[in-house]
């Protein structure tokens, strides 16, 4: 009797449980999303256009030719893209595929957040059933010691026979140059020093394109207002853009962006 009403509640809840949603068409849409066990389409995909990221010309020229070959099918770098914030790392990773697609190329963006890098083995399994070539992007990626995390991320990157795909490469932004913190003292240490310093290393040299993005000078700022200004119509004030960037205390293409959209709603335009 008991085992009876057991399986009619397990009955009951199968019924009110939602149906799970159907694999994404991995070749049906510019950019994905995985939360860690399942790929979701991103159809609305509205990247900034290439072409109106300024003031990083020489990382731009890098990241597009080595994007280029990916779609290509040709061989190509997983890319470590470090930096100041609001300098442009994330912007450039979702643009420059967007550019690719614009020129008709078959690529496609999947996202997915820090805290799942643990099911990366997971995606590459998914997504070695498809030849579509594919950028996997890691916004922000920081460890804050070469524990297991760290040393576990460095072996996927490294590659093996059932984790790495030809099709597939690796897109990580990163506040710091090397992924983990390093410090003065660590050339100090009396015991095995230059182990220290080579194992912090390790992870951000496993990326075979490691690009810089550094902080601009007021003249690059405005630059970058400018660009944006005149692409979208809006005239702008040098001397309020500046202040805008005081007071905010950051000069950077994102607080440049920013501050356009500022312009942009005060003259009643959608951007």
């Amino acid at each position: 009797m008991t085992d009876k009403l057991l399986s009619r509640i397990a009955e009951a809840l199968d019924r009110l449980a939602p149906p799970l949603p159907a694999p994404a068409d991995l070749s049906a849409f510019p950019a994905y999303l995985w939360d860690g066990s399942l790929i979701q389409p991103v159809p609305a995909f509205a990247p900034i256009a290439y072409d109106l990221l300024t003031g990083i010309d020489a990382q731009k020229v890098q990241l597009l030719e080595n994007s280029r070959r990916l779609a290509l099918g040709h061989a190509a770098h997983d890319v470590l893209l470090w930096g100041a914030r609001g300098t442009g790392k994330s912007a450039s990773v979702s643009s420059v595929v967007g550019k690719l697609q614009a020129e008709g190329q078959d690529i496609a963006l999947v996202q997915f957040a820090t805290d799942r890098l643990k099911s990366l083995p997971d995606l590459f399994s998914i997504l070695r059933g498809t030849s579509r070539p594919f950028i996997l992007f890691i916004d922000d990626l920081g460890f804050d010691d070469v524990g297991g995390d760290a040393r576990a991320f460095r072996s996927l990157l490294q590659g093996s026979a059932t984790a790495r795909l030809d099709n597939v490469r690796l897109y990580v932004t990163s506040n710091r140059r090397h992924i983990v913190p390093r410090n003065m003292g660590e050339q100090d240490d009396p015991i095995n020093k230059r182990d220290v310093v080579d194992d912090k290393m390790a992870l951000s040299d496993r990326f075979g394109l490691s690009l810089g993005f550094h902080n601009i000078d007021q003249d690059a700022y405005l630059a970058i207002v400018s660009g944006y200004a005149a692409y979208y119509g809006l005239p702008f004030d040098a001397q309020e853009a500046v202040q805008w960037a005081t007071v905010r205390g950051s000069r950077s293409g994102r607080v440049a962006w920013q501050y356009v959209v500022e312009l942009a709603g005060r003259a009643g335009l959608r951007i």
